[in-house]
């Protein structure tokens, strides 16, 4: 089957998976409130769509990179949404970090319609989006997943199925937990190696040759701490928000788990010096700017 493929929202991720995908010899059709990022898109092979509606009705599958959950539930079930304009048949891939609870809700919403949802939050970044590479971790149904596996392998480098909806929402919430934990340890552990005399890069080659490595002394820390980049493309706003997501998800299970907890509140209380445009590694400099921060 050659599917017509729409992307709602062109911004650093969704840009980069439409790009991709039209790379790959799709249909592919794009939808975003900035002209800018729609001129973007159409310059790399993506047809661009004036009216989101439009796009809502011409595409097989439609794939959704949104800030929030809000945002998912007013593009799916909001006036002149997936809910009224979908056709029978639709699948609706959701790279948005959601909650489970509105992934669930829309899930069961658009069933009603013949419209299939699932769950589908990436990792990888920008880099990741743009190459195919990201990883991703799904809720839905299997049978929906087999149907739009070929965009699913044309899109990234690895899949996950973690259960039914929601459940990819709850494992993206647990893995920016931890990421957002790592960088903050990797930084204390780089910060009181340095005032040792270690040299921070030697510091990474053992810390990854052992039992102490992970994404952040693997992948953040060489390629946008060390040399001060700064550049990843995710930002603190982005991190604070699934921080937050997680410290939810925690207390309306009623947990108590004081390690996240407090990561939660450095992650809080580094609006105070990192704004939200800032980007997300820059978290670092809250616990050695000597060594983390940019010189003037």
């Amino acid at each position: 089957m050659t599917f017509k493929v729409g992307v709602i929202g062109l911004g650093n991720m969704g840009g980069g998976m439409a790009a991709t995908l039209a790379g790959k010899g799709f249909d592919v059709r794009g939808f975003d409130l900035s002209p800018a990022a729609l001129a973007q898109a159409q310059d790399k092979g993506v047809k661009p769509v004036a009216a989101r509606d439009e796009l809502i009705k011409a595409v097989d599958v439609l794939i959704l990179s949104l800030p929030k959950a809000e945002h998912v539930e007013a593009v799916c079930l909001g006036e002149q949404g997936i809910i009224e304009l979908g056709r029978e048949g639709l699948v609706v891939i959701d790279t948005t970090t959601s909650t489970p609870e509105a992934s669930r809700k829309v899930a069961a919403a658009l069933r009603d319609k013949g419209i299939a949802f699932m769950d589908a939050p990436v990792s990888g970044g920008p880099k990741g989006a743009a190459t195919g590479s990201m990883s991703m971790v799904i809720g839905g149904d299997e049978a929906d997943l087999a149907k739009v596996m070929p965009v699913l392998e044309a899109m990234s480098g690895s899949r996950v199925h973690i259960g039914s909806c929601g459940a990819g929402n709850v494992a993206k919430i647990a893995n920016n937990m931890l990421a957002a934990a790592h960088l903050i340890t990797t930084a204390e552990a780089v910060s009181m190696a340095a005032k040792a005399g270690v040299d921070p890069e030697k510091l990474l080659q053992g810390l990854n040759a052992g039992s102490g490595r992970s994404g952040a002394s693997q992948v953040m820390f060489p390629t946008w701490v060390l040399n001060k980049a700064y550049d990843s493309g995710f930002s603190m706003g982005l991190m604070r928000k699934d921080v937050g997501l997680a410290s939810d998800l925690a207390a309306s299970m009623d947990l108590d788990l004081p390690l996240a907890r407090t990561v939660a509140q450095l992650w809080q209380d580094s609006s105070a010096t990192l704004p939200d445009g800032a980007d997300f590694c820059c978290i670092v400099q809250r616990t050695d700017n000597a060594l983390f921060g940019r010189e003037e």
